[in-house]
């Protein structure tokens, strides 16, 4: 099946660039959110990246008012009815992401392929609060998705091979390079990166080394371009830290737990950029103070 018509479901962060990436390609997008005043914020930060892109020339102003074109906002699930495709990207937590699906699946009709936008969360869990486990999966950008190339394709036990067939084109369309994963937690980048991030936290609690040190180590040393906590202040710390939650509750392996300082950032509500401070401090335009 071609997928022409998309609909996004969250319109934050990871929403906005998925839903400005198949504006790009071509596609009708419709977005949904809660409230009018996020699709307004969502709306400010497409135009914001859109204007980056024709400054440094990556796009045109013609292409780049087209894309915008393609884009429009919804607060009712039901106007997902004539939807190819539904991209599911809110909170990351099982509950909501199921209740989401659960609507969508009396509103769409059968031919509807849904997919998750999960980092780490089992697919065919979500899959079973639908009546379509066959045309489920998981579609897996990375931050930021107008940018970053990769897409994991997530196929549970119960995907289709016609509903990866019909995904793995998709994503070709949308100029990204798809790999294929089981459903499993973490699928690929996480299961590698999560005990990583773990494990520089840890290394910060128990004094071996400053998080200014250790992220100039891991960017001059690895190569990486950011720093584990530069990095978990950018994706959030609320993220990583459902994240660890998820990974413990699946493997029980402690070094898989989320460290005491973790959840403790949670709970204080230092979040990283989108609160103003995290293992960092960042001004309102989410810049690191010196």
């Amino acid at each position: 099946m071609a997928i022409q018509r998309v609909g996004v479901v969250g319109f934050g962060q990871m929403g906005s660039g998925i839903a400005q990436v198949c504006a790009q390609a071509g596609l009708d997008t419709l977005v949904r959110e809660v409230d009018q005043s996020l699709i307004d914020k969502g709306m400010q930060r497409v135009d914001g990246s859109l204007a980056r892109l024709v400054k440094s020339q990556r796009t045109s102003e013609t292409d780049a008012k087209a894309a915008r074109g393609r884009i429009r906002g919804t607060l009712a699930l039901a106007d997902f009815k004539d939807r190819d495709l539904v991209i599911e990207a809110v909170v990351e937590e099982m509950g909501p992401k199921k209740k989401v699906f659960g609507e969508l699946d009396t509103v769409c009709p059968p031919a509807t392929i849904f997919c998750s936008n999960t980092s780490s969360l089992t697919i065919v869990e979500m899959a079973a609060a639908t009546k379509r486990p066959d045309r489920f999966a998981g579609l897996h950008f990375f931050n930021p998705p107008v940018i970053m190339k990769l897409v994991e394709i997530v196929q549970a036990i119960t995907t289709s091979d016609e509903t990866i067939a019909s995904l793995k084109d998709f994503v070709a369309k949308l100029g990204k390079t798809g790999v294929l994963c089981k459903d499993t937690t973490g699928f690929i980048v996480n299961r590698l990166m999560v005990p990583y991030l773990l494990g520089a936290v840890r290394m910060l609690e128990l004094g071996i080394a400053t998080k200014e040190d250790i992220d100039q180590a891991v960017k001059l040393g690895l190569g990486y371009p950011m720093g584990p906590f530069e990095l978990i202040d950018y994706t959030g710390v609320d993220i990583n830290y459902h994240v660890a939650n998820v990974f413990f509750d699946e493997f029980r392996d402690p070094s898989m737990a989320a460290p005491s300082l973790l959840r403790r950032m949670f709970l204080a509500g230092r979040l990283g950029t989108k609160s103003g401070r995290g293992f960092y401090e960042y001004d309102e335009q989410g810049k690191r103070k010196t």
